[in-house]
């Protein structure tokens, strides 16, 4: 069973609703209580996605909320983590607070945290939203495999390398990039929602699946060029 937000009147309520209702349901449930209020045109138009929806799942129960949306062809899963499970990277703090208290209190979209003793600054969601930039990428991911249940990410998100996800070090998170393999011409939109990576020269940490859509998997790395997503 799934619980999610109900309103009535001014004052909202929890109830419960079969698995089968499906995210469909779920999204008008929302929608009727004013927990988003725009919907956002996606690639100049071609698709059009309840966005909020993946804030909404950040409110939710850790560990078994989920919340699907697509962009285009690309399907996004938002499942929020067991606050026990390690993280992708060993972050020592995010905004002064250990990592992990900081996921739970909601305070990382653009937060600094300290890497090795390194103190990161983000970029403002404001900052963001015009960000370009080209460079070398690589990706991670394989060796989470072979854990014990899973990772986390640096917002607090379930880790699948499988996914089309991304690491970044000073993007607000999460966020959506397009990532053109300049090698190639492929390119895709994936979801920033991981920090890193933490090696000089390098401006993106794909997913391992993201890395093969691409075309780098095997070599490691690729020269592309990033561009965020604009929702408006």
């Amino acid at each position: 069973m799934l619980i999610f937000p109900f309103c009535a009147g001014k004052k909202y309520f929890f109830v419960r609703f079969p698995f089968v209702v499906g995210l469909c349901m779920t999204c008008l449930l929302l929608a009727s209580c004013g927990l988003f209020s725009n919907t956002y045109k996606v690639a100049k138009g071609t698709a059009i996605v309840t966005y909020k929806t993946a804030k909404v799942a950040t409110g939710l129960t850790v560990g078994t909320a989920k919340v699907a949306y697509k962009i285009g062809k690309y399907t996004f899963e938002v499942v929020m983590a067991p606050l026990d499970w390690p993280m992708t990277h060993d972050i020592e703090s995010i905004d002064g607070m250990s990592p992990k208290e900081a996921i739970a209190r909601g305070r990382v979209k653009s937060s600094p945290y300290v890497v090795k003793g390194k103190r990161y600054v983000p970029m403002s969601v404001d900052e963001a939203q015009f960000y370009a930039e080209t460079g070398t990428a690589s990706w991670y991911g394989r060796e989470t495999l072979r854990q014990d249940g899973g990772n986390m990410t640096a917002n607090g998100e379930v880790f699948d390398p499988r996914k089309p996800t991304a690491a970044h070090k000073y993007l607000p998170l999460p966020i959506h990039v397009r990532v053109s393999n300049l090698e190639n011409g492929r390119s895709m939109i994936v979801r920033v929602n991981d920090r890193g990576p933490f090696v000089e020269d390098r401006i993106i940490d794909l997913s391992s699946g993201a890395a093969r859509e691409l075309g780098f998997y095997q070599q490691g790395l690729a020269r592309v060029k990033i561009e965020t997503v604009q929702l408006d």
